[in-house]
């Protein structure tokens, strides 16, 4: 009797219903590392990445499969829980000492340039007729770090599937674009070896981005890059904490703090605490960023399982007329930053 009423637990019957919507989550994931993988033996490092494909393969399946009811429930946790356990093990990979390496000055441009373009960003996403939710997506993607601060706002602000797949797509092309076009246009502007690291760490969306676009300049350039976009990345924290109290206090939740700040803001906190204190073992580091690499990759299959195709196509020029003109405003922040500033 004892064991009857053990397997018969609400939490395992949870775990059970879970399991189906899980397993064809793991399915499309696998797909896209495949897929992935595949680009790498054709073309290199060139294509697009895994994360993105998760999203795309999932919507294809979603398009094409009637999914059962049943698996509902193992895809939404995916989409949610394994998102936010993502976002959490992100704070391992980011460590403070990076202020420790930069000026004052630049540190505080560097925050005031990523509050102008969240600003102007959700502006004009407005403007062109985005949704609050989608415009605060594309304005963090655009003034942050893409797709990691497009996951990591997203459940903050309570984003339909939809809507983070749509911001995380025309984020990732203007991404890729970006890095192709930025190393041409060094030469017309003017900008020196260390003038263009702070350019791409800047307006590019993710450090491996920044290393690829600054690669042709040289070192100093790489190494400046990296600095600027790695402080460039320190703002995510304070700003999904910010949005996390805008969005309690529109929702009404009061001055909470538990409704105000998620737990997995506070794990990211914390981990990125622990990292900077050097208590999180070297050894450790890689396993932690891979595993939070895996995770999103799952999530972001989730979520393209989850979407309606019909609603991506309804606000996709939306979208990417909005995520262009973001990073338009962002890269005139940065050459109006290098010009006034820089020479000091």
């Amino acid at each position: 009797m004892a064991l009857a009423t053990h397997t018969n637990h609400p939490s395992s019957r949870t775990l059970v219903r879970l399991v189906p919507g899980a397993l064809a989550t793991l399915a499309v994931a696998v797909a896209a590392l495949l897929l992935e993988a595949l680009q790498h033996r054709l073309w290199g490092e060139s294509g697009i990445p895994a994360l993105v494909l998760a999203i795309l393969v999932g919507m294809a399946v979603r398009s094409l499969v009637d999914l059962p009811a049943i698996a509902e429930a193992g895809i939404h946790f995916c989409a949610k829980t394994v998102l936010e356990i993502a976002v959490v093990l992100l704070g391992a990979s980011i460590s403070l000492s990076a202020i420790e390496e930069a000026g004052g000055m630049l540190i505080a441009a560097i925050a005031v340039i990523v509050a102008l373009s969240l600003a102007g960003s959700y502006l004009i996403g407005r403007l062109g007729g985005l949704s609050p939710r989608v415009a605060t997506l594309v304005a963090c993607g655009n003034s942050i770090c893409g797709n990691s601060a497009i996951i990591a706002a997203a459940p903050v602000i309570r984003a339909e599937p939809e809507e983070i797949a749509s911001a995380i797509a025309f984020t990732a092309v203007l991404g890729v674009a970006l890095v192709l076009v930025l190393p041409l246009l060094q030469a017309p502007l003017a900008l020196g070896p260390s003038d263009f690291g702070i350019f791409a760490g800047l307006t590019v969306y993710a450090v491996p981005q920044v290393l690829a676009a600054t690669a042709p300049a040289g070192l100093i350039s790489v190494q400046t890059g990296t600095l600027v976009k790695l402080i460039r990345v320190l703002m995510l924290g304070p700003v999904v904490a910010s949005l996390s109290v805008l969005h309690g206090r529109r929702s009404g939740a009061g001055l909470c703090w538990k409704s105000m700040v998620p737990w997995f803001i506070i794990g990211f906190a914390t981990l990125m605490a622990l990292r900077s204190a050097g208590l999180i073992p070297q050894p450790v580091l890689g396993p932690i960023s891979a595993t939070s690499g895996l995770l999103t990759i799952v999530s972001m299959a989730a979520l393209g399982l989850s979407v309606d195709i019909s609603s991506i196509r309804k606000s996709g020029t939306r979208v990417i007329v909005a995520a262009t003109l973001s990073l338009a405003f962002l890269c005139g922040l940065a050459l109006i930053f290098l010009k006034v500033f820089a020479a000091h």
